[in-house]
Parts: structure tokens; C-alpha cells; sequence
């Protein structure tokens, strides 16, 4: 027994002895941290890494998440609609990073909000792709904060003025193309604004005269000549707005195929002819007055905007300039 308590005691002796660490450093040396300052790491690259990890979808399985969410308001298939489509907003905004010197990561931000909205928005019994369509919502929500946020083209910071801003320059090519001379008061009665806004924001367009090889700003990284239009189209836009040319054609036929009677043939001869009847050939024709005609042509117009605003998503917004 007193040979086992010495053993005893001499373990309870080992055991009071003071063990040495092990340093994280000696066990996974790898992992050792540099002392002068944590790792850090770039929130952009973090972005791009994480967002590949969502895979593309095919368009069938658009297609199905798309109805899902326009019948049954599905937010499961709103998430994979919106992060399947993530790599897109970053495409656009490499593009307008190109004229946008501050960060990245703001104009993603806002794409992403314009990605969200075409989701909401999307129709896909339309036949529309959907990565075409949400760029139109992406680009729109990153032009809007490039002009309520830099100061080059901070000159339209209203509804009324963004609109203005867009239009101006080619309400005047259109009138300088059709013999008139685009004064202040034309222009103000062709874009239904006050004569004023158009001259001030003629001033603001007008500016003073700059060479396109002059430098923006003082690092001089960037150079006016670079936000000159490209003589082409971009792909997808161009692609987009023949798909939409094309909805148009054929829900103008369905309509055309509603009618009859003097109605079709004022809607064949005269609204979409390219060389129209005058109000007075067609009311000889039918025995009624130049004005009864004009009344008919006009209801036949409103009854087709209606009709179409209810069958093409958004048609007040992509086709402002039909039938004016």
C-alpha cells in the first residue's frame, strides 16, 4: 500500500509541474499571423468570388422561376432569378465604370435595384429573354445615380428633367430632319414642358467648349473624347429593341384582326399606312364629314393604346414616342 501512495505522490508531483503552450503558430504553421497588421481583403474581389458561386440559369428554367413568381409571387424563385443574373449587373457596370472614376460597388448597388425591379416587373408570356429585359431596369437605375451623383452630368436631377435631358437633342435632329428650325418654343410644345426648361437646360448641355482630348478632373486618367456614343448599338440593346419591334407588329395584328368595317380600313389606310389616305378621301368614301372621320381615327388611336398598355409590359415607358 505505501509503495502505491508514493506512486501516487510522485504522479500528483508530475502533474503540478507547469506544461509549456503550444503557440497556434506550432501547430498549424501556415496560419501564423504577420504582426505588423491584420489581412485584409478587397470587398469588391469578395463580391465577385461570392457571386460565382450562383450557377446561370438555362431558359427554360427562366422561363418557369419567371411564371413562378408573376402567378404565385414565388420568392424562392425570385432569389434564383435575381442571383442567377448578378454577373450580369456587374457586366454593365464594368461598361459605365469606364466614365465613372468612384467606386464600383455603388454602381453594382444600384444595378442590383434595377435587377430587383425587372423582376417584379418581367412578364414571361411576352417571349422576351429576361437578361435582355433586366438590362434596360439595371442600366436605367445606374444612369440615374450617375447623374444625380457626378458632377459632369449633374444636370437633371427631376423626374421631368431626366426626361428633358434624354430628349432634347433628338426631339431637335428630328426637327432639324423635317425642315423646321428647333427653337425653345417648338421644342417645348413637341416635349410638352415649358419654354423656360428648355432653355435652361439648352444652357446646361451647351456648356463652354472643351477639347475631347482634355482630361477629366486633375489625374487626368480619363479624357472627354471618351464618353463620345459608340457609332454602333450595343448587341444586347439592339437585339432587345427588335424583340420588342416585334411584340409590337404582331399585337398590332391581333388588334387589326378586332375590327371591321370603316375602322379597318382607316386603321389600314390611314393610321399605319406609310402613305395615308387625307380625312377628306376617306369621308368622301363613306359619305361623312372630314370631322367624323378625324373623331373615328382618334377613337380608333385611344382604343389601341389602351389596348396595348394592357397586353405589353411596360408599354408606356418603352414606347413613349408611338402614335403621339
Amino acid at each position: 500500500m505505501k509503495k502505491k501512495k508514493t506512486v501516487k505522490k510522485k504522479k500528483t508531483k508530475a502533474s503540478n509541474k507547469k506544461v509549456k503552450p503550444v503557440s497556434l503558430a506550432e501547430l498549424f504553421p501556415t496560419a501564423q499571423p504577420v504582426e505588423r497588421s491584420l489581412v485584409t481583403y478587397d470587398p469588391l474581389q469578395m463580391y465577385l468570388m461570392e457571386i460565382k458561386n450562383y450557377t446561370l440559369l438555362t431558359r427554360e428554367e427562366e422561363v418557369e422561376l419567371a411564371t413562378r413568381v408573376r402567378e404565385k409571387n414565388d420568392k424562392e424563385a425570385a432569389y434564383r432569378l435575381v442571383t442567377s443574373n448578378l454577373r450580369l449587373v456587374v457586366k454593365i457596370a464594368m461598361d459605365f465604370h469606364r466614365y465613372w472614376t468612384k467606386s464600383l460597388l455603388d454602381l453594382i448597388q444600384e444595378g442590383n435595384v434595377g435587377l430587383l425591379q425587372a423582376v417584379r416587373k418581367f412578364d414571361p408570356y411576352r417571349g422576351i429573354k429576361f437578361s435582355y429585359y433586366a438590362s434596360f431596369w439595371i442600366k436605367a437605375y445606374m444612369l440615374k445615380f450617375i447623374m444625380e451623383n457626378w458632377k459632369l452630368v449633374k444636370i437633371g436631377t427631376t423626374q421631368t428633367q431626366r426626361k428633358l435631358f434624354f430628349n432634347l437633342a433628338k426631339e431637335r435632329d428630328k426637327l432639324i430632319a423635317q425642315g423646321f428650325t428647333p427653337g425653345p418654343k417648338l421644342l417645348a410644345e413637341r416635349l410638352d414642358v415649358k419654354e423656360k426648361e428648355v432653355e435652361e437646360m439648352s444652357l446646361r448641355l451647351g456648356g463652354g467648349e472643351l477639347s475631347l482630348s482634355a482630361p477629366v478632373g486633375d489625374d487626368g486618367k480619363e479624357v472627354y473624347g471618351s464618353f463620345l456614343p459608340a457609332k454602333q448599338p450595343a448587341i444586347d440593346d439592339a437585339l432587345s429593341e427588335k424583340e420588342s419591334r416585334e411584340i409590337l407588329h404582331e399585337k398590332l395584328k391581333e388588334y387589326r384582326g378586332q375590327i371591321e368595317g370603316k375602322e379597318l380600313d382607316i386603321f389600314d389606310n390611314r393610321i399605319m399606312a406609310e402613305n395615308p389616305l387625307t380625312l377628306q378621301e376617306l369621308g368622301d368614301k363613306y359619305h361623312i364629314s372630314r370631322e367624323r372621320v378625324r373623331q373615328i381615327q382618334e377613337r380608333i388611336i385611344k382604343n389601341i393604346k389602351k389596348w396595348l398598355i394592357e397586353e405589353i409590359p411596360d408599354f408606356e415607358e418603352n414606347f413613349s414616342n408611338f402614335m403621339k
